[in-house]
């Protein structure tokens, strides 16, 4: 690479953002910090809630490890969750909660586990698969969890969790199922969503949250399975209530949707990404995704409520006591992607319970947490609505908050490109550039191909902010990173589909290539496909399109005809793909179906040489005060060994997993691809302390104490961008007793 004036100048033009020298990349934006102190004595002093508290803050009132000592730190203990089996694991996204010195967590490979939390000394292990039922899951469903939930009533001490299409109850003293809960200990998601439960695909994979003797649920879900909210007895598993986050007949919101058979077909709009709860007014809060599909919208022409949500709903009942939609007929895969956090902020002099959402887009809403009344303005601004593809009809407005300002940038110019690298990977993302349509954050998509920016994991993703209710500061931490989205029709082919061969490419197109492309060779999570013949026979390969595995959903919508012909032509098998398809006939139809679109994948802009085409910052941390929606501060979260080397300060990279605020005076990290772990002052955004983990860390971390003495404690599965994996939960710790 060469580096020349050109290329550093591009370093130079984001001024509080990315600066050139490494002791000036802390911005304050001419803001002074402000502790607006709320008094927390006595709360935020456990772990006992995935996220720290049911209001999701992620914070920790606990400051033994602070701003003068962090550069201390080292490792307390290393727990491999696997037993260094040396296996491939997929990521771990667990955010582990601590009750009576038992630090409960979950596995690469979904075991539960109950470790000494001060020692990291193993008290037992469940294993799901020895269950007494596990029939309604196989192993190799969706590889990932994000936590897990406890409840207790004099001895009686459960965790909740889920594995695939069950909800366990697990007694938390020694690992076995609780045999009353459900059936021998678990319950069947599939049933009670009044759909074909042998059609459903169902994989939770945030925790639950608890409330009374309730447990609420939603979860992962597949294209043709809505995703409702759902409330069960926390002592028999039995199914209390049901929110139709896609409303039926005589519902608010049914009239939102053009086709009014929409609640009887239409899949997703769910609350995949976890909920907050107002104990003390019995509302539990929730943000959902968009419906099916994510990229074309005509097949479900309207608003679409409750898609891109987020809902206040009574605990108790089920009913809703408000909603905001954030993002009007999403096209863009725009879901809401953390839980909100419920904070208490100033307005005029006077403290109001709020509730705050963070997004994929970088946006920030806060609203009155009882009434839902915006906190800052809300303005309905016009966008594109020319698109290209036939039959879609894209809403004419968007709502944007007047504050806080976006904490990630919302459109990519050619003056935003990556200079930092060889002219001649510059000259190659240029003209690729000007191929696409970028022109803002809801740019119509379009087959050529559409910018997304901020791109489909954020802006803000699952991690969600942290807040402090000594400052009312929000940190977030964003991904800059441009992806190309590409439609394409889905359509049968021109002659009936006579063999396996040619309804099995017509089904890949529909069902497959938005996550593995049009040429099976994956991209990001997405593995590739080819040469999946030397690894699985037909019979193996069908299996798995039932039960899903790590990103992948089941899919249990398609008969057995379907998947049959999917995998001979996945596999290449040609024996199979010459004989007759005899699937359901409209796979086969003659006659051109309604026009209806799908993706070629999630496709990252990127260099030659594998960095973000765009100019860096590529990952940052802000710090926003919520009583003014001010910045405070911002630095690039994340580096790339090589560039530094070069003398290019820190640029940022993609993060996963959010940040924990300490009454320490301190923010701790992992997420990023660097693998780092890092301690960060909260009032000025420098970094204080950093280390290697054995793979990244894509978790949360958890903050907590045992017999006085303070805790750090993170997963580090890696393996989001492919390189390092683990199956290790690192703690750290102060040096002494």
């Amino acid at each position: 690479m060469k580096f020349g004036k050109k290329h550093l100048l591009g370093l130079l033009v984001l001024p509080g953002v990315f600066l050139a020298n490494k002791s000036d990349q802390i911005s304050s934006m001419g803001i002074p910090f402000v502790n607006n102190y709320s008094d927390t004595t006595g709360k935020y002093k456990d772990w006992k809630v995935t996220g720290g508290s049911r209001e999701n803050i992620k914070y920790a009132n606990l400051k033994q490890i602070d701003t003068s000592n962090v550069g201390k730190l080292e490792v307390a203990w290393v727990y491999h969750s696997e037993k260094n089996d040396n296996s491939r694991f997929g990521s771990i996204q667990c955010n582990p909660i601590i009750v009576n010195n038992v630090l409960y967590g979950v596995s690469p490979k979904l075991k539960l586990f109950a470790i000494d939390a001060a020692t990291g000394k193993e008290k037992w292990n469940f294993d799901p698969a020895d269950s007494a039922d596990n029939k309604s899951w196989k192993r190799n469903s969706v590889n990932m969890n994000r936590g897990v939930a406890y409840w207790e009533e004099g001895v009686d001490k459960r965790i909740i969790y889920t594995v695939g299409p069950v909800a366990f109850a697990v007694n938390a003293n020694t690992g076995k199922l609780v045999s009353s809960f459900g059936k021998d200990g678990g319950i069947d998601l599939r049933k009670g969503l009044g759909r074909d439960e042998n059609k459903i695909f169902i994989a939770p994979t945030s925790p639950v949250m608890i409330y009374k003797n309730l447990f609420f649920l939603s979860g992962y879900v597949g294209e043709e399975t809505p995703g409702y909210i759902r409330a069960f007895d926390i002592k028999t598993g039995q199914q209390k209530w049901v929110f139709h986050t896609i409303p039926h007949p005589g519902e608010p919101g049914y009239e939102t949707w053009e086709d009014k058979t929409a609640y009887k077909r239409m899949g997703s709009t769910n609350s995949w990404s976890g909920f907050s709860m107002d104990e003390k007014r019995g509302i539990l809060f929730a943000g959902t995704g968009n419906p099916t599909n994510d990229f074309y919208g005509g097949d479900r022409l309207g608003k679409g409520l409750y898609a891109n949500c987020v809902l206040a709903i009574d605990a108790a009942t089920g009913k809703l006591k408000w909603h905001f939609q954030t993002v009007h007929h999403d096209v863009w895969d725009m879901d809401i992607s953390s839980p909100p956090i419920l904070t208490t902020v100033t307005r005029n002099g006077k403290k109001i319970d709020a509730v705050v959402q963070t997004t994929k887009t970088g946006l920030i809403f806060v609203f009155d947490r009882v009434t839902g009344k915006p906190l800052f303005p809300i303005t309905e601004r016009k966008v594109l609505t020319d698109t290209p593809i036939p039959g879609e009809k894209l809403w004419p407005t968007q709502p944007f908050p007047v504050l806080p300002k976006p904490f990630a940038r919302q459109i990519l110019t050619e003056n935003d490109l990556n200079t930092l690298v060889s002219d001649s990977s510059y000259q190659d993302i240029k003209r690729r550039f000007k191929t696409y349509r970028s022109q803002g954050i809801y740019t119509p998509p379009t087959r050529e191909g559409t910018i997304i920016f901020p791109g489909y994991d954020g802006g803000g993703e699952w991690g969600g902010p942290a807040f402090d209710p000594e400052s009312n500061i929000l940190y977030v931490n964003a991904n800059e990173m441009a992806w190309v989205l590409n439609l394409i029709e889905n359509e049968a082919p021109k002659n009936a589909a006579r063999t396996n061969l040619e309804a099995g490419a017509a089904l890949y197109n529909k069902n497959c290539m938005v996550c593995h492309g049009p040429e099976r060779l994956g991209a990001g999570d997405y593995p590739s496909i080819v040469g999946a013949g030397k690894k699985y026979n037909l019979n193996q390969f069908t299996e798995l399109l039932s039960t899903g595995r790590r990103m992948m959903p089941g899919f249990n919508h398609l008969t057995k005809e379907e998947k049959t012909a999917i995998g001979s032509f996945i596999l290449d098998l040609k024996s199979e793909q010459e004989k007759p398809y005899n699937g359901p006939s409209e796979t086969i139809t003659e006659k051109k179906p309604k026009p209806s679109f799908g993706s070629t994948g999630y496709n990252k802009f990127l260099t030659r040489e594998g960095y973000p085409a765009i100019s860096p910052p590529w990952g940052t941390l802000n710090a926003i005060d919520l009583n003014t929606g001010k910045y405070i501060w911002k630095i690039p979260l994340g580096e790339f060994e090589e560039l530094k080397k070069k003398g290019i300060p820190a640029t940022g990279r993609e993060n996963y997993g959010g940040p924990v605020v300490t009454s320490g005076g301190l923010i701790f990290i992992g997420a990023t691809a660097d693998g780092k772990f890092r301690a960060i002052n909260k009032k000025n955004g420098k970094i204080l302390f950093e280390t290697d983990l054995p793979a990244p860390g894509v978790a949360t971390p958890a903050v907590y104490q045992v017999d006085g003495k303070q805790y750090v404690v993170i997963a580090c599965g890696g393996s989001k961008w492919g390189g390092k994996s683990s199956d290790a939960y690192v703690a750290f710790a102060l040096p002494g007793k």
